[in-house]
């Protein structure tokens, strides 16, 4: 078992010691895909870990935008979490329904608002369960808390700046998509987009990171896959997937190994949509 990082992954022992700390934010982020047929906020009103909050990350997005879940501006992050009695100060818990799905996205949105002390709950809901841990119907205690926000823009990318490292190989791109999609072999989820992926990406699926009881692998097995996928681990890292979620999870896994990684927000939700953009198929 790696060790627990505050600011990156934490297991569920570490979590279940501290469950009770005052200044510990615990946050249910679960989210669904369509095809899932889960419904997640009745899923949390049903049984969650105590003392957490629900957070829907198509709430707390960019409302003016008409791609997915996108970024949102700053002070809506800000009173969305200050809402929920998550601030300054607090150690930030995140977990999801799925063991590790949905939740590095709400991750990396704090780390992008300048939160340092925030972690993804390993293995999530489902190992916390496994293990015979309590979960309640209870509603938690909300008290107010103001959050300072920092915006961190190296960690996030906009399509202009992903086509010129597309180009240039500043960056290796990274695609979260499983393979049949990336190498343009399945159609797109979303209606109306092209298929393939952006020209000089490599191809992780979220899942090959994952052990399997959806836990993240250790960070030497990390490496591994990366490698054996074409990545070149000297170079910082641009996240990519279908719409900014998993791509997440790519990014934590880089984040445990020591690599620098921005994320591109619009993913292929933005790139797909565009006739101008270059796209690529096959194998990377």
């Amino acid at each position: 078992m790696p060790h627990s990082d505050p600011k990156t992954l934490v297991s569920t022992t570490w979590l279940a010691e501290r469950v009770k700390d005052p200044d510990l934010r615990l946050i249910d982020a679960s989210w669904y895909l369509p095809d899932m047929n889960r419904d997640a906020k009745a899923e949390y009103v049903n049984e969650h870990i105590a003392g957490a909050r629900f957070v829907d990350i198509d709430d707390v997005s960019d409302a003016r935008s008409t791609l997915p879940h996108m970024l949102p501006p700053a002070e809506k992050f800000m009173s969305r979490m200050r809402a929920l009695g998550v601030g300054d100060g607090h150690q930030v818990v995140i977990y999801d329904g799925s063991g590790l799905f949905s939740a590095p996205r709400l991750w990396w949105m704090f780390k992008y608002f300048g939160q340092s002390k925030v972690a993804v709950l390993d293995g999530g809901l489902p190992k916390w369960k496994a293990e015979k841990r309590p979960t309640t119907t209870e509603p938690p205690v909300i008290r107010d808390r103001h959050m300072v926000v920092v915006e961190q823009s190296d960690l996030l990318r906009d399509v202009t700046q992903v086509a010129s490292s597309s180009k240039l190989g500043d960056h290796t791109i990274i695609d979260a998509r499983p393979g049949p999609r990336f190498r343009g072999e399945a159609p797109e989820p979303r209606a109306g987009l092209r298929v393939g992926h952006i020209p000089n990406a490599r191809n992780v699926p979220f899942g090959n990171l994952l052990q399997a009881d959806g836990t993240l692998k250790h960070p030497g097995e990390l490496r591994l896959v990366f490698e054996a996928a074409g990545v070149d681990l000297t170079k910082p890292a641009i996240t990519s997937c279908g719409s900014g979620v998993t791509a997440a999870i790519l990014s934590l896994a880089l984040e445990r190994i020591g690599v620098k990684h921005a994320l591109y927000d619009g993913s292929w939700a933005e790139w797909g949509m565009y006739g101008d953009l270059k796209v690529a198929t096959g194998e990377a």
